[in-house]
């Protein structure tokens, strides 16, 4: 069966920054499905009409990965917002109480510096503003089943990050 929508393709990959340097790394194969929401458009693109077997070298530009960096998407928050136990890289799905009004509700904000009494917050994709390298290896493809098609994913989204309305 060759890759076009909707199906779920088994997938292994390095993914490299343009310097070399392995960002991530699976051995083990990992179900995407084509068409939905799991893989990013261009790497869909990509794999369309490929099969078992195939490898695939890509090189990705910002735009066609995780979008430029946006300085717009950095929040300065109080500290007294956030929980104790708190450590740079962790992760909230929207910003708490007492933080910007503004601020975007649907995105995961990283956090990237802690302050006595500020947090520093990052909206922005982890691998934004970088060209990545990405070399996939296809292992299946099958048809997607219809729960699948219906939630538009497999459940692993490795490639988006994102909040599920």
């Amino acid at each position: 069966m060759k890759i076009s929508p909707p199906c779920v393709v088994s997938l292994s990959w390095t993914l490299k920054d343009t310097l070399g340097e392995v960002l991530d790394a699976s051995d083990e194969p990992v179900e995407f499905l084509v068409g939905g929401r799991d893989l990013l458009a261009s790497i869909e693109q990509a794999l369309l009409g490929r099969g078992p077997g195939d490898r695939l070298e890509l090189h990705l530009e910002p735009k066609d990965a995780f979008g430029d960096f946006d300085d717009q998407l950095i929040y300065l928050e109080p500290r007294a917002a956030f929980p104790a136990e708190l450590e740079v890289g962790m992760a909230f799905e929207g910003l708490p109480p007492g933080c910007t009004p503004d601020a975007p509700r649907d995105r995961l904000y990283f956090v990237s510096e802690i302050y006595p009494e500020h947090v520093v917050l990052d909206a922005n994709h982890p691998l934004a503003g970088m060209a990545l390298r990405l070399t996939l290896q296809v292992h299946e493809v099958r048809e997607a089943t219809v729960d699948e098609v219906g939630r538009g994913s497999t459940g692993t989204g490795f490639f988006q990050v994102r909040l599920d309305g």
